[in-house]
């Protein structure tokens, strides 16, 4: 039974929006381009060939606890709803589907009615994949999630339904925020999970209710994780038709007095007004400010699934940055090592004065002298402490020992990968269109939201 309680009027009786916008400006009868799955063939080539064997030569996925798998690289653009309780994520899912009325449709509802984390993507029929599934199957991106152990995978769900928008995109529903309580036992670890969906959405639609705009704990420890997303954060204030003109406008305000504090940036993420649902709007609201805030958000996600291709390689390549000065920061580790250790001093002790005081031995300083290093890109000193806590320097052998004769060096692999071979595949992107289709005059626009 569809339940919803967006306006005080009986929602079964209220007219049906038309929806043909949304099934037009997704172009969800676009059928997916031959393009990306060849970049993505080749993007995976170029990870397992040059950058695979650096990650595991120096166990980089034990410092950055970031594994990237073949089902990242190959999966859809993830779109991440995120929020507080009944405040529409679930009914927005639905209205860009069209599964109103429909038996795939998401339970919505008053009270609290999402506590899985569900995945909705593309499949041949309609069924629902149980978690310890999911994570069981590595030709999915979601191998992962096995380390936040069974309580999560008890509430981790997919959704798999044949439907043209999901060939091109997955979006993710969560379980609602609820600020004003003591911390809840919720069997798993929320934050953790949290920021593993974060750190792989491609946007993340952050919505709210105009009634309830409450900035608890729990959203300011949200907010405090997307540090460094903001430019995939869209805040959308839904349920606008259930508001006067001039109540809206104070909310509004008031959403951005509640968000500058916990977002520091210059220019703040963009905001949606509107009501996504299926019904149509409330009577004297601002029913066409309400249908151009809809059009421009679709056209953001369309944007983004445009892009996905080049956002995966720009991803990949800044990865391989990552990978490329984490092995360069062991071997400075190893160097010096070394060079101290001399014939008669304790080989424990020697390693251990060089992680504590890296500054004394200019480890970091060292590595911004190479080709193509930021300041900004590396590591902090203290996560070395840790990562040589659990992996003795016994384990490692240094840059220069990584070469043979058929398989060249690793630093030579990773080094033309990012300067070389990932570039010239994003400038390839798009290269091989028809020929045939008419030129267009409109500027293309920028790229905001490739992954950095």
């Amino acid at each position: 039974m569809f339940i919803h309680c967006q306006n005080t009027g009986d929602a079964s009786g209220s007219a049906l929006r038309d929806r043909s916008h949304i099934e037009n400006m997704l172009e969800v009868a676009t059928e997916p381009s031959t393009e990306v799955s060849g970049a993505i063939k080749k993007l995976l080539n170029i990870y397992h060939k040059a950058i695979k064997p650096m990650e595991d030569a120096f166990k980089y996925n034990e410092l950055r606890q970031h594994e990237v798998t073949d089902g990242e690289i190959t999966s859809k653009p993830m779109v991440l709803f995120l929020g507080p309780w009944s405040v529409g994520k679930s009914s927005m899912i639905n209205y860009l589907l069209g599964l109103h009325g429909t038996s795939q449709e998401l339970y919505t509802g008053a009270e609290p009615t999402t506590s899985e984390y569900t995945v909705i993507m593309h499949g041949d029929k309609f069924r629902t994949i149980e978690g310890i599934v999911m994570a069981a199957d590595s030709s999915r991106s979601f191998s992962p999630l096995e380390k936040f152990g069974q309580g999560f995978l008890e509430r981790f769900v997919g959704i798999e339904m044949s439907h043209k928008l999901l060939e091109r995109v997955t979006f993710v529903d969560t379980p609602g925020i609820i600020e004003n309580r003591k911390q809840q036992e919720r069997g798993y670890p929320y934050n953790e999970v949290c920021q593993w969906f974060i750190d792989r959405a491609d946007l993340i639609f952050l919505v709210f209710d105009p009634t309830k705009l409450d900035v608890g704990g729990e959203l300011e420890m949200l907010f405090r994780q997307m540090k460094g997303r903001e430019s995939q954060i869209r805040l959308i204030l839904n349920k606008a038709d259930s508001l006067s003109t001039q109540d809206l406008m104070r909310v509004y305000g008031a959403l951005f007095w509640s968000m500058a504090p916990l977002i520091n940036v210059t220019e703040p993420p963009r905001v949606y007004v509107s009501s996504f649902w299926p019904f149509d709007y409330a009577v004297d609201t601002s029913r066409d400010l309400f249908m151009k805030e809809e059009i421009s958000l679709l056209e953001d996600l369309n944007q983004v699934i445009e892009n996905q291709i080049e956002n995966k390689i720009a991803f990949i390549r800044q990865h391989a940055i990552r990978v490329r000065i984490h092995a360069l920061l062991v071997d400075r580790y190893l160097q010096t090592y070394h060079e101290k250790l001399g014939w008669f001093g304790d080989p424990h002790e020697v390693f251990q004065d060089i992680v504590n005081d890296p500054d004394k031995y200019y480890i970091f300083k060292s590595i911004l002298a190479k080709t193509n290093v930021s300041k900004f890109d590396l590591p902090d000193k203290e996560a070395y402490q840790d990562f040589f806590g659990v992996n003795p320097v016994s384990h490692f052998k240094q840059l220069s020992q990584h070469c043979s004769w058929s398989g060249g060096c690793l630093l030579e692999k990773i080094e033309r990968a990012i300067s070389h071979e990932l570039p010239s595949l994003l400038s390839g992107v798009g290269k091989n269109s028809d020929p045939a289709a008419p030129a267009k005059c409109e500027e293309t626009p920028k790229n905001r939201w490739r992954r950095q």
